[in-house]
């Protein structure tokens, strides 16, 4: 209605005019375009902490001692400060420190003198306000595979999950894991999905999966892995010792189960699966048995030695779980090794699906049903506006062109892939990523939760509709650039989920402190 786009005019026409039925919540996000953080104060005086990120609500900012020993939990609050001038463009000093924008709340020491706090790794319970934190030992390299673990894969010799209620600090419960390896860089290793917890031991090969009670504990639920149902164990165990006949001698030996190398349960699951696949694929007898020899047998040892790489929940009954070589489990880049994946139902204790890395199937449900596989939580609203594939037309045309552009469709597809499954959390909700609103280089920032390379030149913000025009701009380091461009540096950006309120932190490899800077609407 209104050719004007300022504040004034929105709100006036908001008054006036009805939303479409389902637009209210993206009609009211596009006030965000007049409401940016567009003014920034550089290398602030704030605690050399290691600032982790806001909460999906935007009620805390979670941040780390620089000896990863204790947890120190900030509450953002809007700057305010009162001017003795008429004419006070500029902020007084005071109000250009770090306490005028945060107020600490907490400290909490989580890490006894062995263990350090996994800087990152957090997930947050948004229903309770609990916080998930980790702390552990550190890796030994060339553990002997013992009691049934995986040889070639690293042992921590203690693990430590804390679940923490927020409001004031106090530790509700703790789950620990001995002689383990489970993967907590950007909390691979573990997905939460409302109040249910999926840990993956990689070591020994088992998704554990918990749930947080509203009274903040930690209960089991089931374990997937030796065994897939809570009495598969107590099954094998009562049928240890079982007559067998020996024609030769007419006399009767009970051989012992234990002599026996069974597959894991999960893995059970899966062979099962993949046989009567390809069984199906053909009614000739001939044809069957050939088809089972060059596709099945064939790489029979292949798919007897896939390990569970990572895990997630589709939703309460489901997983999607990949599978690969033990090289790929451990390292941190498995994009050139084969992978697998598998659709697992936790209540029937059947794989339903199993795709390769470069499965159009797969790719298609990937294309079409992207924001399926972030699985969020039903009490997070905030993140059901993260921008994706398949809710947001500018990054399904980039995707498309993408796909258009490479040279094998083949390789496209495993490269999108290899993404898959998500890591939980992984991703700012801030209206500032949505595409339907800015666009940005996603080279060089992005809702995605990961540290990049820093750049001395501003990362510009620009209105996707007209007129097109620079809204605000996001400069990581010092206002002048850094003086030493021999240094690498690496940036990480923290955007509050609802304010207009940002955190830049850009550091260098050498342990040197942070530079922080504030980026806010003045």
């Amino acid at each position: 209605m209104f050719r004007s786009h300022n504040v004034a005019a929105r709100i006036f026409e908001r008054q006036i005019c009805t939303p479409a039925p389902g637009t209210s919540i993206h009609c009211a996000r596009r006030f965000y375009e007049n409401l940016v953080p567009s003014c920034t104060i550089y290398d602030v005086e704030c605690p050399d902490h290691s600032f982790r990120k806001f909460t999906d609500d935007g009620r805390y900012l979670i941040s780390f001692s620089r000896n990863h020993q204790d947890l120190i939990v900030y509450r953002p609050t809007w700057l305010s400060f009162s001017c003795k001038d008429e004419n006070c463009h500029d902020l007084p000093l005071k109000a250009k420190r770090f306490e005028s924008f945060f107020t600490q709340l907490y400290c909490v020491p989580l890490a006894s003198s062995s263990e350090v706090i996994c800087k990152d790794f957090f997930l947050y319970i948004e229903s309770n306000q609990f916080g998930l934190f980790a702390t552990s030992t550190a890796q030994i390299h060339d553990a002997p595979a013992v009691g049934g673990a995986i040889q070639g894969v690293p042992s921590i010799e203690k693990i430590t999950f804390h679940l923490l209620r927020l409001e004031d600090g106090v530790i509700l419960d703790e789950r620990v894991f001995r002689n383990d390896y489970v993967n907590l860089a950007h909390s691979m290793g573990v997905f939460l999905y409302d109040d249910l917890l999926a840990i993956l031991s990689l070591r020994y090969q088992t998704i554990h999966i918990l749930q947080i009670r509203d009274s903040g504990n930690l209960v089991d639920v089931r374990a997937i892995g030796a065994f897939c149902r809570e009495d598969d164990e107590l099954f094998i165990n009562s049928n240890m010792h079982v007559p067998m006949n020996h024609v030769g001698n007419g006399l009767q030996h009970n051989e012992p189960f234990s002599d026996i190398s069974f597959l894991s349960g999960i893995k059970q699951r899966l062979l099962s699966f993949i046989f009567r696949a390809i069984w199906n694929e053909e009614t000739d007898e001939t044809l069957r048995i050939q088809c089972l020899k060059k596709k099945f047998y064939y790489h029979f040892q292949d798919y007897v030695d896939l390990i569970i790489w990572k895990v997630q929940f589709l939703d309460r009954h489901h997983l999607l779980i990949k599978f690969g070589s033990v090289d790929g489990g451990i390292s941190r880049n498995a994009d050139h090794l084969p992978a697998f994946f598998a659709v697992y139902n936790m209540e029937t204790t059947e794989v339903i699906a199993f795709f390769s890395q470069n499965s159009a199937e797969l790719y298609f449900l990937f294309e079409q049903f992207c924001d399926h596989f972030h699985a969020t939580s039903k009490h997070s609203l905030y993140m059901n506006f993260i921008s994706s594939h398949s809710n947001n037309i500018h990054a399904f045309e980039q995707l498309r062109f993408n796909k258009n552009k490479a040279s094998s469709s083949s390789q496209f597809v495993k490269k999108m892939l290899v993404s898959l499954p998500f890591s939980c959390q992984s991703q700012s909700p801030s209206p500032y990523f949505d595409q339907s609103l800015f666009r940005f280089d996603e080279k060089l920032i992005s809702a995605t939760d990961r540290h990049r390379q820093s750049t001395d030149h501003p990362i510009k913000f620009i209105l996707r509709r007209q007129p097109y025009s620079l809204k605000f701009k996001i400069k990581p380091g010092p206002e002048n650039g850094s003086t030493d461009g021999r240094t690498k540096k690496i940036s990480s950006f923290l955007f509050h989920p609802v304010l207009p309120l940002a955190l830049s932190v850009q550091q260098t490899l050498f342990l040197q402190p942070s530079v922080v800077n504030i980026h806010f609407r003045k």
